[in-house]
């Protein structure tokens, strides 16, 4: 099959997909999209939200509309690394065996990532960054596609192991999930206060997935598109002479090229889906709030005045 003929099919697959987790979800369409446009790049997404907006529910409906194996931690203060990766074992022949953790799945659920300490943090990263993890000297590979959705309560800070920069810059998106409407709010309640449970098939195998993703790193992508994202996220940085003004005044560190290149292959995953064969500059833009959001340090200044990160992503288009 051609590209183009991969990119059509593609964008009728993304729609059944969308009409698929819309049975179990309601609303948190720019949620959902934005989760799938990380999945379907290859990144990882940090969830930010309060308890209660069907964080869990909507990564299992997506893991089961997708056909791909779901794991959940939930993250504990006393949780430590072989709690995830697993660990070896005497079996009843007096033989290592190596008992696999629950980071062997394709999607991952890191349920409130900030509230582990760094060691545990840490073991997960490394399977995020090299899609594999080492236990006792052994090398396992996980399998592809593999994707973690980490989520993080802004509420309660206390007790908590906030993720440092360079960690929150392995993950591609950071989406902020906000309260649902009234309207919402009612069909919710209406939907999960009976005994109808919908059924979720699944649209996509595991290979299918990762064949799309390589797809979507072939679309090419005209030089003014990827220097309008790199002189973007160049102005994000206080010191650089392209910086914005709001940049200068508010900010203290801005993003790093890991920022440029999520922003180019996240614009292409957007093009893709809206059935174009080359991202442009609108692409760009439309992906630029989650992936810059968690990428740059506000100074006190902006804490006080209330500069939010939204306004300083804004004025750099």
């Amino acid at each position: 099959m051609s590209d183009v003929a991969a990119i059509e099919q593609f964008v009728k697959k993304y729609k059944a997909l969308k009409q698929e987790i819309a049975k179990a979800i309601v609303g948190q369409d720019e949620v959902v999209s934005q989760i799938l446009i990380s999945i379907f790049s290859g990144g990882h997404s940090l969830l930010i939200g309060v308890p209660g907006l069907a964080k869990t529910l909507m990564v299992n409906t997506i893991a089961q509309a997708l056909g791909l194996d779901f794991k959940r931690i939930q993250f504990t203060p006393d949780l430590m690394p072989s709690d995830i990766l697993g660990s070896e074992i005497l079996d009843e022949d007096r033989h290592f065996k190596f008992v696999k953790g629950p980071i062997f799945a394709n999607i991952i659920l890191a349920d409130e990532i900030n509230r582990t300490p760094p060691k545990t943090q840490a073991a997960l990263l490394e399977a995020m960054q090299e899609r594999a993890v080492t236990v006792a000297g052994h090398h396992y590979k996980l399998d592809l596609p593999y994707f973690v959705l980490a989520t993080q309560n802004p509420i309660e800070q206390e007790g908590t192991y906030p993720l440092p920069e360079a960690q929150l810059d392995r993950f591609m998106f950071a989406i902020n999930l906000e309260y649902p409407s009234f309207e919402e709010e009612v069909e919710v309640v209406k939907a999960t206060t009976n005994n109808d449970k919908p059924t979720i098939n699944a649209l996509f195998t595991a290979d299918e997935i990762t064949n799309f993703q390589q797809v979507i790193r072939r679309i090419p992508v005209a030089d003014n598109v990827i220097e309008y994202a790199v002189r973007m996220v160049g102005k994000t940085r206080p010191n650089s002479e392209s910086a914005a003004d709001l940049v200068k005044q508010y900010i203290d560190w801005g993003a790093g090229p890991r920022a440029s290149q999520n922003l180019i292959l996240a614009a292409k995953t957007h093009a893709a889906i809206h059935g174009k064969f080359s991202p442009d500059i609108e692409d760009v833009q439309a992906v630029s709030q989650s992936i810059l959001r968690h990428r740059i340090i506000k100074n006190y200044k902006a804490e006080a005045e209330g500069i939010t990160e939204n306004q300083i992503i804004t004025s750099l288009f």
